[in-house]
């Protein structure tokens, strides 16, 4: 073995380390997760004998491409229908170009933003077990060639990365997957659960507020018997998007159960939560969901409190649900916040 193999070899060898040790050792929620996929990153780097790697995510639902992890730059957001990536994944090939600038899909933007130069680009589509693409690995500037990527030789080699990638990536959506409710597409009660240990409680570790609300539709049951479950279904999504748009993006949107919904709302009061929620009866209150010809209208009611750091997040909700059973029996379509 040459030396310049054996030095990439013994790359591979401590980026696969590197990797085992994050895994056993450093569990921290969201962040460990961040950091595994910057080191499958760093891994196609070195197989490629890249300058930058970067391995995205297509986002099927909202049409979107984004990194999961890149070498190099900040996270990026594309339409899947656009640049080599996007071509990567909707012809299900793999793309070599050693001329980018000229190449028709390639989008310089980013180099104009930030200076870099892109001379040779491949990009390899990512599969799961079931022969789906779920996203793309993609490296940049071949270090030691004049002419850049090989079709042949470095796809072979990145393919490795590609494949850990895609099992890699097809946990993490699964694991996304059990976390969201279909129907309205928010997270469920699994996820809050989950959230509170890995997010949630460190924002309160850290001296910092946060705020719950919990609603409830009113007489949800009689818009099933009088229009039927297609009409209800119909009303928990109108309602989960009005809640969904309500918030601000570290805030958090669940679907509690049947029809009861709750917000985790960071950095904010008591006082905050009511007036959101207000602002949200209010919103839902005047809002109408057509349905098969039909103009439903729903009010709903509410549950406010300030978040305590030493309950559980069982005890927490107990609280906001006892203040929605206030509001329930006092007439419903209010909110209650003491």
């Amino acid at each position: 073995m040459n030396n310049s193999a054996e030095k990439i070899l013994d790359n591979i060898f401590d980026i696969m380390q590197n990797l085992y040790d994050e895994m056993r050792i450093n569990a921290d929620g969201q962040n460990n997760h961040l950091r595994v996929f910057e080191i499958f990153a760093e891994l196609g780097r070195t197989l490629a004998d890249a300058d930058r790697a970067s391995f995205w995510r297509w986002d099927k639902r909202n049409h979107k491409l984004l990194t999961t992890a890149a070498t190099g730059t900040e996270q990026i957001i594309i339409d899947d229908s656009t640049g080599l990536v996007g071509r990567a994944i909707s012809e299900n090939r793999t793309i070599v170009t050693n001329d980018p600038y000229n190449h028709p899909d390639f989008n310089a933007a980013v180099d104009k933003q930030t200076g870099y130069v892109t001379k040779s680009v491949l990009v390899m589509p990512v599969a799961n077990c079931r022969s789906e693409i779920i996203g793309a690995f993609q490296v940049i500037n071949k270090i030691d060639s004049e002419t850049g990527f090989d079709e042949i030789s470095d796809a072979k080699r990145l393919s490795i990365a590609a494949f850990i990638c895609g099992m890699a990536l097809e946990s993490d959506i699964f694991f996304a997957d059990s976390q969201h409710d279909k129907l309205t597409e928010l997270k469920n009660r699994l996820a809050l659960q989950s959230d509170f240990q890995t997010r949630y409680e460190k924002i309160l570790r850290d001296g910092k507020s946060l705020a719950m609300i919990m609603c409830d539709i009113d007489f949800f049951k009689r818009v099933n018997d009088t229009f039927g479950h297609n009409a209800g279904d119909a009303i928990l999504k109108h309602v989960a998007k009005i809640l969904r748009t309500s918030i601000r993006k570290n805030d958090g949107a669940y679907r509690w159960g049947g029809e009861e919904f709750i917000l985790i709302l960071d950095d904010s009061t008591l006082a905050d939560a009511k007036n959101l929620a207000e602002r949200i009866r209010q919103t839902v209150m005047n809002s109408v969901c057509n349905f098969n010809g039909d103009a439903l209208k729903v009010t709903m009611s509410f549950g406010v409190s300030e978040i305590s750091a030493g309950l559980s997040i069982e005890d927490n909700v107990k609280i906001a649900d006892d203040r929605l059973y206030r509001a329930k029996e006092t007439g419903r379509n209010r909110v209650i916040a003491d």
